[in-house]
């Protein structure tokens, strides 16, 4: 896995900057009800998606938090006095705190089931009865957009999905959480160019491809041989999946 507190300064420049910040947070603030008032954004990253929350919804009380020392810090530059480092697994928040909880391309990186029912549970605890939690859902396969670059990696060993989308609704059905909505949103400046991939696989983008082992400098390999070396090829699509806290008497 990427080490995130040394990819902080380059995170945003290599992940579609402004225009991939607001397709998400828009594609986010779709699936949000109106008359919400406090938002937590659970691994914020450099805060560029959180900002947007409040500027598109006046009103609306933001707070990230983040696990990263290097991330929180350029998320604090952003959204001064709002930002607090802290493991998704164990939130320093009460119950019932926020009346929305987003936690975008998170749960993919997490090292398993257990984990995944650690973190939604603690948003669904954090969360307020009647709001909304949403999240991404299988992040690894919005990569694969069918491209010849996918062709030459489809050889590499397949990846845990902790973030399947069937094991993310049973973990949310497990704290009580009901299924209140999908979107998807283009993930802008995030196709890959042939020597974009190559690069990725040098520094450790593909958690079962480690940089320098013999698979991977064979696909680096057929990777440098693919024509348009710079042309980035399609943009993923991501997927999001919205949970509600019903209120009592509602279940």
């Amino acid at each position: 896995m990427l080490d995130y507190d040394e990819e902080a300064e380059r995170y945003d420049a290599l992940r579609g900057g402004e225009p991939r910040a607001a397709a998400a947070a828009d594609a986010v603030l779709g699936l949000v009800p109106g008359g919400a008032r406090d938002l937590l954004d659970v691994a914020c990253g450099t805060g560029i998606v959180t900002r947007r929350f409040p500027v598109a919804r006046p009103g609306l009380r933001v707070t990230g938090a983040d696990l990263a020392r290097s991330m929180t810090r350029l998320a604090a530059a952003r959204l001064p006095g709002a930002v607090v480092r802290a493991d998704g697994r164990r939130l320093p928040f009460g119950d019932a705190r926020f009346d929305v909880v987003v936690s975008v391309w998170l749960l993919h990186l997490l090292s398993g089931p257990e984990d995944v029912r650690a973190v939604v549970g603690e948003c669904a605890r954090v969360l307020r009865p009647g709001g909304v939690y949403v999240t991404t859902v299988h992040k690894g396969a919005s990569h694969n957009v069918g491209s010849d670059i996918d062709a030459v990696l489809a050889a590499r060993p397949p990846s845990p999905v902790p973030d399947a989308p069937a094991a993310v609704a049973a973990c949310a059905a497990g704290h009580g959480l009901l299924p209140a909505g999908e979107a998807r949103f283009r993930g802008h400046g995030q196709g890959r160019s042939p020597r974009r991939a190559v690069a990725d696989l040098r520094r450790g983008w593909f958690v079962t491809l480690p940089p320098g082992a013999p698979l991977a400098e064979d696909l680096a390999a057929r990777l440098a041989a693919l024509p348009d070396q710079e042309r980035p090829r399609p943009d993923p699509e991501f997927s999001l999946r919205a949970y509600r806290k019903p209120l009592p008497g509602n279940l």
